[in-house]
């Protein structure tokens, strides 16, 4: 079930997208009502301030024309009629009386300044009854229903929004001591405005969304494309191809840390691999030298009849072959049990200090014979892990050092006690992930022969030999294997260093007990 609904998933192509539109649709939606906000807050304030700049001027009017419009009118006809005398009024001043001229001349600038805004008034009594209108049928479109006093007591102070005549107006009433005064201000251009406006609006953000959505999706499949190509090698990928590596400064910065790790990654099943097919090839040449002796020596003796002492000779050497078989299936089957590394019932306190010294004591006699002398300096502490498997470890580093040793020679053995920190080789990174201290045990003897730090390298692989001419040393090129294995499954680290092409340096460093 689990495969089926990992199989539904989207693409990452088609996830990153979907998240793109959604946020992309989100920020469009704010930044249309932002927008549509602001425009409409802007015509509100435009409006406001002409509605105030008005009611200040038609105050004024009001007050500066109070002697001609103070008289009551009968009816709204001669209301309307007064209105007309009132504005015909300043033609007719006399010359002399400038004060009036000067109103009349205010009037007319504040009357035409009305017109450009097509400001529309209403001015009634305190009864509500009109005394005149601008423009004049403006009062016949607001019905005979129309009450300024009920609107008055309704919006007091506060600019409104009316619908005369399905045209939308913002409205305001104003009042002094005789009479009411209604200003309109028609805003149905604003109306027409914004619809078309957001109308338009909504097309240049549903535009922008498409692209910006289309640009992302393109960004995103080219971004991902060089991925074709490791997939691409790792479809092709064989035995006779693994040193086929993918281009670094081909690919994206985001992308070159996952080719550099696959090019890592193939440079170790290239080295494993190689490793591996010498190992087949040498044990098969390991193996197939001893069968091939017996097998020789039992023809041989199976010819004629033999007298008993050849016959116990021949044993023997059988014997010693055999030997030799069941110490390299031994090593064989003692490598593959440490590569699984250990259990917490293997591990406990193993004290160097006294596993050394036995271990220089067994092994003295074989190095005198060379007048080869070993020396211990240092403080040798406890550490942590197996004392059988640390016991065959240092045993096969000290034989290693007595048989390749140059004569009259002297081999030092030296600890250290260091911080995780300290640590050089950073191809192991578990004793430097630990907080723990490191106890660092240095083998160092003078070879015989000169030998490089790259033949070095070599002699932890299983069944490399560098004197395969030599015979003091019968061995079956598995003794540095062997440690290398060892320390793997105490999670330590241990390293071969060539010093003046004459001094062989095995490092190797194991957790200490604190």
């Amino acid at each position: 079930m689990k495969y089926r609904f990992d199989n539904r998933r989207l693409p990452l192509l088609w996830r990153t997208v979907l998240l793109l539109t959604i946020f992309v649709v989100i920020s469009q939606v704010i930044i249309y009502i932002w927008i549509q906000r602001s425009v409409k807050g802007h015509f509100e304030q435009m409006d406001a301030e002409i509605m105030t700049h008005a009611a200040f001027n038609l105050r004024k009017r009001v007050i500066d024309s109070s002697p001609i419009t103070s008289q009551t009118l009968p009816s709204s006809q001669n209301s309307l009629n007064s209105q007309q005398l009132l504005r015909a009024a300043p033609d007719v001043i006399p010359d002399g009386d400038t004060s009036t001229a000067v109103i009349s001349d205010e009037a007319d600038h504040q009357h035409s300044s009305w017109l450009d805004y097509d400001l529309k008034t209403i001015i009634a009594n305190k009864e509500g009854q009109i005394l005149s209108s601008t423009p004049n049928n403006f009062a016949q479109e607001l019905g005979a229903g129309f009450n300024l006093s009920s609107l008055k007591q309704d919006n007091d102070k506060q600019q409104f929004v009316m619908n005369i005549n399905s045209r939308y107006y913002r409205a305001m009433v104003i009042e002094d001591d005789k009479m009411l005064a209604l200003i309109a201000l028609p805003i149905d251009v604003h109306h027409q405005y914004l619809l078309q406006f957001n109308r338009q609006l909504s097309m240049i953000l549903f535009a922008i969304t498409l692209l910006l959505i289309s640009v992302a999706a393109l960004g995103v499949y080219w971004g991902f494309a060089p991925l074709a190509t490791i997939v691409q090698k790792m479809k092709t990928m064989n035995p006779d191809r693994l040193d086929d590596r993918v281009t670094v400064s081909d690919m994206p910065l985001e992308l070159r840390p996952l080719a550099e790790s696959y090019n890592s990654m193939m440079a170790k099943l290239e080295s494993n691999f190689e490793s591996l097919s010498r190992f087949s090839d040498n044990i098969a040449h390991e193996l197939r030298t001893p069968i091939a002796t017996l097998s020789t020596q039992t023809q041989v003796m199976l010819n004629k009849p033999r007298a008993g002492d050849e016959y116990i000779e021949q044993l023997h050497h059988q014997h010693d072959t055999l030997e030799q078989l069941s110490a390299m299936i031994n090593n064989m089957l003692l490598l593959a049990k440490t590569q699984k590394g250990l259990s917490d019932s293997q591990i406990s306190h193993v004290d160097t200090d006294s596993l050394i010294t036995k271990l220089v004591d067994y092994y003295e006699m074989i190095a005198e014979d060379r007048n080869i002398s070993i020396e211990t300096k240092g403080e040798f502490s406890a550490v942590l892990g197996d004392k059988s498997l640390l016991q065959r470890l240092f045993a096969n580093l000290i034989s290693n050092a007595i048989y390749y040793a140059a004569q009259d020679s002297v081999i030092t053995i030296r600890a250290d006690k260091i911080n995780s920190d300290e640590i050089v080789d950073t191809t192991i990174t578990s004793l430097q992930q630990s907080k723990q201290a490191v106890l660092r045990i240095t083998i160092t003897n003078q070879l015989d022969e000169p030998l490089t730090q790259s033949e070095a390298d070599k002699l932890f692989e299983r069944f490399y030999r560098h004197h395969k001419t030599i015979d003091r040393h019968t061995g079956t090129g598995l003794g540095l294997s062997i440690v290398q294995s060892i320390v793997g499954a105490h999670n330590g680290n241990v390293s071969i260093t060539i010093k003046d092409d004459d001094y062989f340096q095995v490092s190797v460093e194991l957790l200490a007990d604190v």
